[in-house]
């Protein structure tokens, strides 16, 4: 069977291929009849352009990419991102672009970049200062920045997290906890995991600005690291549990770390909230539906992606950086049955000196 063209499609119409490819892609350029006519015949021919040769001739893909700190099974592990990925499908869909994931190659970002075929990118959890954005910019690339503080001419798009984490460490010690250990993001010497570093020191403000207004600072708490999965959540848990001093409540700074903390008490017996209080950050759905459901800070997720993707749309239009710098994103705390008061008779009870301490759940 002859393979069918552009050409063939022109011959049928009776119209160039210039008409052809304007049918296709700037139909604004033809009569809407005429439009209607030329796709009519293509989708009776079988005839679908080739995106290669296109992007050849256009330096355009038609696609968005979405770079990621980590591996897509990890990342997908999390339903925040499918959560952040609904957002931003919504608005390929709308667009009509396409929208290509990707994680690092052989553990290198800066190698997945220039092999990515994209018009631009959504950059996830990485600050300005990376060789990542370095590399974008010196590309000519267009970029979103999510989850980061910013950087000069490029729009961002984040959540309040500071006022978030202030609002629920407050709520912890207004229900009577002192003994307190805070369960922040991981960012170890792997450079896999040094992501979400802007995410994970806006939360800790805001966790020093609530212990600041009940005369407590940082030095009166317990610290503890995990990676942004459920599984570091399970492991960091059990070095807290099996610690001399035990805390009363514990802070997680995000929910999938928070679930797996709540798996592990489950399975070691211990219960939420009489034994220990739990709280998250996110509001992914599970944290709504969990035993108990958790108390959390909720984010607009969704929202997040969603305008990401608006504004590099937006930049791919006018050929040129979007104009708004940067978008913060409302949160509101959500108390559920994961959070009460600290037992009378229980760890609270215990005059115990707090310290400092790294637990690194793998």
């Amino acid at each position: 069977m002859a393979r069918i063209t552009m050409q063939s499609v022109a011959d049928r119409a009776g119209v160039s291929k210039t008409a052809v490819s304007l049918a296709f892609n700037d139909p604004g350029r033809l009569a809407e009849g005429t439009v209607k006519r030329i796709l009519a015949l293509a989708g009776e021919l079988g005839y679908v352009p080739d995106a290669a040769a296109r992007a050849l001739r256009t330096s355009r893909t038609s696609s968005l990419g979405l770079l990621l700190p980590q591996q897509l099974d990890v990342v997908l592990s999390n339903p925040y991102h499918t959560e952040f990925l609904m957002g931003v499908g919504n608005v390929c869909h709308q667009e009509g672009y396409t929208l290509l994931l990707v994680p690092p190659v052989r553990g290198s970002m800066l190698r997945a970049i220039p092999s990515a075929s994209v018009d631009g990118f959504i950059v996830s959890g990485m600050d300005e200062d990376r060789g990542e954005i370095q590399t974008l910019r010196q590309r000519e690339v267009p970029f979103v920045l999510v989850d980061s503080c910013g950087a000069a001419g490029a729009a961002t798009v984040l959540s309040d997290d500071a006022t978030g984490m202030e609002e629920l460490v407050t709520h912890v010690l207004e229900l009577g906890h002192r003994r307190i250990t805070l369960v922040r993001l991981m960012a170890g010497e792997d450079e896999n995991y040094q992501y979400w570093r802007s995410v994970d020191s806006a939360r800790m403000r805001g966790a020093v600005a609530a212990l600041g207004k009940f005369g407590m600072g940082v030095e009166d708490v317990d610290i503890a690291e995990a990676y942004c999965t459920r599984q570091s959540g399970i492991r960091v848990f059990g070095e807290i549990w099996d610690a001399e001093q035990r805390p009363t409540a514990i802070v997680a700074f995000s929910d999938i770390i928070a679930l797996g903390i709540l798996d592990s008490a489950r399975e070691r017996g211990v219960r939420v909230p009489e034994d220990v209080t739990v709280t998250g950050f996110d509001d992914i759905a599970e944290a709504g539906w969990s035993a108990p459901p958790l108390t959390t800070v909720r984010q607009p997720i969704a929202t997040k992606g969603r305008l990401a993707a608006e504004y590099l749309v937006e930049s791919l239009r006018e050929h040129r950086e979007h104009g708004v710098n940067r978008h913060q994103l409302p949160v509101t705390l959500e108390v559920r049955g994961s959070s009460g008061p600290p037992r009378k008779n229980g760890s609270a009870a215990r005059n115990l000196k707090p310290h400092q301490r790294s637990l690194a759940g793998a």
